[in-house]
């Protein structure tokens, strides 16, 4: 089979598409003939050896799939083969075939097109447990989204207004916000042009944000936790930015707020009931219409590269896909 694979720790130039064995599933596993996987930034970390966790050398990048049940490994019930299906791996999805822990892998709605599946979970699921389970946002109050028109910040977005909070969306560009209305934001913030504390206080009249959603990282982020109201929390998404910011302290103490750290990850291998209750929840919501993920672009296989580089140039509103 093909499969782009990481040889080396380096940019997207360095991937390279080459034929590799088939895997065949393990126990409790699953097989996928993929159709799509969906790009996600620590994608271009991962393949750079700067993710949380760094693969053994060669490996297969790409964790967002959708596609066919190939065939199914020892004690697997709740999938056969020729079921479609989307789900997530650790490492493996940029590539024609993929094995997954039956327990990571979901049954797709009816109608629910290879790009949509495959741009689903790993957003959605990451943006619904940091706002329900760690921030236990409440309808009323106000949510601040920093890189808001990217996969995790959109999905953020139009969570939180589902969820009945009021929506400060906040991103680099007209264009970027733009798409941020589109999917529910209340109030936007372009933060290469606006001072983002000072906007925050101002569109929350001086109460401060009562939960901050943080991808992004840099410079932004002592900014945002600044303008973070009294109880407030502040979500530890990722740094998309490219810099881990160090946050004096003091400023927890002062307005009694929290800071959340939110890895959806290894939330969803040590709970699996709770995570599939949110993806169950979050499944039923995009059958209903409430939930679309936003397609920036499609690539094939042999372009993952370019699919790569575009994300790491910022240039991506809501999400990528590479399809086989």
């Amino acid at each position: 089979m093909k499969a782009i694979r990481c040889t080396q720790f380096g940019p997207p130039s360095a991937l390279q598409l080459l034929d590799v064995p088939l895997p065949e599933p393990g126990e409790r596993e699953v097989r996928v003939k993929l159709k799509a996987c969906g790009i996600n930034f620590p994608d271009t970390l991962i393949i750079q050896g700067k993710y949380q966790f760094r693969p053994e050398l060669p490996f297969t990048p790409g964790s967002d799939i959708a596609g066919v049940v190939d065939a199914v490994g020892a004690g697997v019930k709740q999938h056969k083969v020729g079921d479609e299906v989307f789900g997530f791996v650790q490492t493996g999805g940029f590539a024609e075939y993929a094995v997954a822990p039956a327990k990571n892998v979901f049954s797709k709605l009816p109608g629910m097109a290879d790009p949509v599946a495959a741009s689903f979970l790993m957003a959605y699921g990451t943006s619904y447990h940091a706002l329900k389970d760690r921030a236990k946002l409440q309808a009323g109050e106000t949510l601040v989204v920093l890189g808001a028109s990217g996969g995790v910040g959109l999905a953020a977005v139009e969570l939180g207004k589902l969820m009945g909070a009021r929506v400060i969306a906040c991103a680099s560009t007209t264009e970027k916000l733009d798409l941020c209305r589109e999917y529910g934001a209340d109030e936007t913030i372009n933060y290469t042009t606006e001072d983002l504390k000072a906007r925050i206080k101002e569109l929350t009249d001086g109460k401060g944000a009562d939960v901050v959603y943080d991808p992004v990282g840099g410079d932004f982020s002592e900014q945002a936790l600044r303008a973070t109201g009294w109880d407030g929390r502040f979500l530890v998404v990722g740094f998309a930015a490219g810099d881990i910011p160090r946050i004096p302290l003091n400023l927890t103490l002062l307005k009694s707020c929290q800071i959340v750290g939110v890895f959806w990850g290894a939330f969803a291998t040590k709970f699996p009931g709770e995570n599939v209750a949110n993806t169950l929840q979050l499944m039923q919501w995009h059958g209903e219409g409430k939930l679309k993920p936003h397609l920036h672009a499609t690539y094939p296989l042999a372009q993952t590269a370019a699919a790569l580089e575009e994300m790491m140039a910022r240039k991506v509103r809501g999400k990528l896909v590479v399809t086989m």
